[in-house]
């Protein structure tokens, strides 16, 4: 994979892509590549309003739905009417993440926002659209290299008792990476061929951090702008999870990131995971769990 690129994407005519959070930052890119290459793409985004001026700026075959993660209902009226006018489904990039350095906040189901958002949303949004999914169909879970760091309690999985923004977001994308290991696991334990891949962008110019830090006024302001001195272009850090999402030859299992500077930069690799993300007794805990709360249950 040395110098590969969005140039390098095969043809993706005949294929129909969603990408949630397709409207900014890396989904937009995302959603960009993927239509520029033929694929028929469903922006899943939260505001249409944001959706629709995309949609016009990507242009190629582009469709705008509304999915808000942080609701089960939204989840949930999203999945039956796309699975209604899209039987066969190739691609699903779980792209979509909140980043929150704030006060504790809470989804319309009453999760903490950052896991409920960026984990709990997109389980219930996989499984409700597993049985859409093509044979050679691709599941993307997009982590982050916070994961490393992170530990989950399952005693406090929400986060209610000495809630710190930070580490909750770091829990939070340890549990979407869980997640997109046991989803592989189970998949070849059901004899599926789906794959389920991961992604993570290293650290990367987007808009999450500028709006996690916009409470915070003009320190918050300072914070965000030296940022971006350490980051890598939204462009090149969209390229883990294109490469996962189109590269031939990506199987279950598999993780992206950047190479370069303790993967925070550079060109795509296979990445490194923490322990905790591979452990599958963690994950089939986090497993059930997600279940009992989202109320979906698959393979």
């Amino acid at each position: 994979m040395t110098g590969w690129n969005a140039d390098r994407i095969p043809d993706q005519r005949g294929r129909i892509a969603v990408v949630t959070g397709a409207n900014s930052g890396l989904g937009r890119v995302t959603a960009t590549e993927l239509a520029h290459h033929g694929a028929h793409v469903v922006l899943a985004v939260r505001n249409t309003t944001a959706g629709a001026e995309a949609a016009r700026e990507i242009g190629g075959d582009v469709e705008v739905r509304e999915l808000d993660l942080a609701s089960l209902a939204s989840v949930r009226a999203f999945a039956a009417k796309l699975a209604a006018d899209h039987p066969a489904i190739d691609l699903l990039v779980n792209n979509a993440g909140l980043v929150l350095l704030g006060p504790r906040r809470t989804t319309a189901d009453g999760f903490e926002i950052q896991l409920g958002t960026n984990m709990l949303g997109h389980f219930a949004l996989t499984g409700l659209l597993l049985g859409n999914l093509t044979a050679d169909a691709r599941v993307i879970s997009l982590s982050s290299i916070t994961h490393k760091n992170a530990h989950l309690d399952f005693d406090d999985l929400m986060f209610e008792r000495d809630y710190r923004a930070s580490p909750a977001y770091g829990r939070s994308k340890l549990a979407t990476t869980i997640f997109g290991f046991e989803l592989d696991r189970r998949l070849r334990a059901a004899g599926s061929p789906i794959v389920s891949a991961l992604a993570h962008p290293g650290l990367t110019r987007t808009n999450l951090t500028p709006r996690a830090w916009e409470h915070r006024g003009r320190l918050g302001r300072v914070i965000a702008r030296a940022g971006l001195l350490a980051t890598q272009p939204t462009e090149q850090g969209t390229l883990p999870q294109l490469y996962a999402a189109t590269a031939p030859g990506v199987h279950g299992g598999q993780f992206f990131g950047p190479a370069g500077l303790w993967e925070t930069r550079g060109r795509v690799t296979e990445a490194r995971a923490s322990r905790d993300a591979t452990d599958p007794a963690i994950a089939k805990r986090l497993w059930s769990v997600a279940e009992d709360l989202t109320g979906v249950s698959y393979l």
